[in-house]
């Protein structure tokens, strides 16, 4: 039996005449952290908001565990498994941190008890935190919010769209730190990030994307040697 949790086939996505991605292939296995590495504009989020039921592509298949989700609804797909980690965090900022959470299972009939003290313990300061409104906490605060309100719909796959973006050097460690603790606690990860040195660190597998196409992959630290790769995106 593969052990690819997702397989993403010929994509293309559009917006009117505007082609995002143009006909990319990847797969991610189960219990990788992979990696989608590249500038502004070159089709990285888009990929990911396809995958989430965001956008509809315009051609391709995305397969996940087997089953055909291309142009599902986001619900859906959430349901089946995969959560996102937005560009920006988007959390609500007059909500608590303790309802911020709770909105990340809200399609869930079970007990979420266990899973809220789960994301408590990955990050205790949302613990000390937990009746202070969203909007009132640091950035890597709310990022670790982000992260955690994805993780409390208990995904096998959570996507993370620039999870360091904007965030001060040693928050960025502790932010991929604890990307490494989420994937060694059975959480598979696709990864857009803009820092590539780090990400290229943690990953399995990476992927380079420019102007909508996949122009590069192969496993993260044999791409951190890559003349090419260092050239463009490590400054080096």
């Amino acid at each position: 039996m593969s052990d690819t949790i997702l397989a993403v086939n010929s994509l293309e996505v559009r917006y009117g005449g505007i082609e995002a991605v143009k006909g990319i292939s990847l797969e991610v296995h189960e219990g990788e952290i992979v990696t989608l590495i590249g500038a502004n504009g070159a089709g990285k989020s888009s990929t990911l908001r396809a995958i989430a039921g965001l956008e509809k592509p315009y051609k391709g298949e995305i397969i996940f565990r087997g089953d055909n989700i291309t142009g599902r609804d986001a619900s859906v797909i959430v349901k089946k498994g995969i959560t996102m980690v937005p560009e920006g965090r988007r959390i609500f900022p007059d909500l608590t941190v303790l309802e911020n959470l709770k909105v990340g299972a809200y399609l869930r009939s079970d007990d979420i008890a266990g899973d809220i003290q789960w994301v408590y313990d990955l990050f205790p300061r949302l613990k000390e935190r937990s009746w202070q409104a969203g909007g009132t906490l640091s950035g890597g605060e709310q990022q670790m919010l982000a992260v955690g309100r994805a993780l409390m719909a208990r995904p096998k796959l959570i996507m993370m769209d620039e999870p360091s973006l904007g965030l001060a050097p040693l928050v960025v460690r502790d932010i991929f730190s604890i990307i490494k603790t989420i994937n060694q606690q059975g959480v598979t990860i696709l990864l857009i990030e803009q820092n590539a040195n780090m990400a290229l660190k943690v990953a399995d597998t990476a992927y380079v994307m420019e102007t909508g196409r996949i122009t590069l992959s192969g496993k993260g630290r044999e791409l951190l040697t890559n003349d090419a790769v260092k050239a463009a995106y490590l400054g080096t």
